[in-house]
Order: structure tokens, then C-alpha cells, then sequence
């Protein structure tokens, strides 16, 4: 797993390719790279249980 340390240094290095980034398409690439380090990973979701997929399985939620 990557600390916030190493994620916040490599987010800044990713930021001063972009800024030297000639191509508006790269720089933009870069970008959007350098914010994913910045985003807290999501919560683990809850794990599926056999009961949870036996009703997904035969459609008897409100979706009928």
C-alpha cells in the first residue's frame, strides 16, 4: 500500500511534467494523473453474502 507521503511526493512530480508538458493532451493526461494521488482511496464495500446473491440471481427485488 502506498503512504499519503509517497502519494503527495509522487502527485507533485506528475504536477512539474505537466507543467513542462508541451501538448495540451498530455498536460490534461497528467493532470487527471497527478489528482487520482490526491484521492483518498474508497471505503471497502461490505462483502456479498450467498443469500445476497441468490436474490440478485433470481430477480425478486423491485426491479420485477
Amino acid at each position: 500500500m502506498l503512504t499519503d507521503e509517497f502519494k503527495k511526493q509522487r502527485a507533485r512530480v506528475v504536477r512539474d511534467l505537466a507543467d513542462q508538458a508541451i501538448d495540451p493532451f498530455i498536460k490534461n493526461r497528467l493532470l487527471n494523473l497527478a489528482a487520482r494521488y490526491d484521492v483518498n482511496p474508497p471505503p471497502a464495500r461490505a462483502a456479498t453474502t450467498p443469500i445476497d446473491l441468490q436474490f440478485a440471481s433470481q430477480g425478486n427485488g423491485p426491479e420485477r
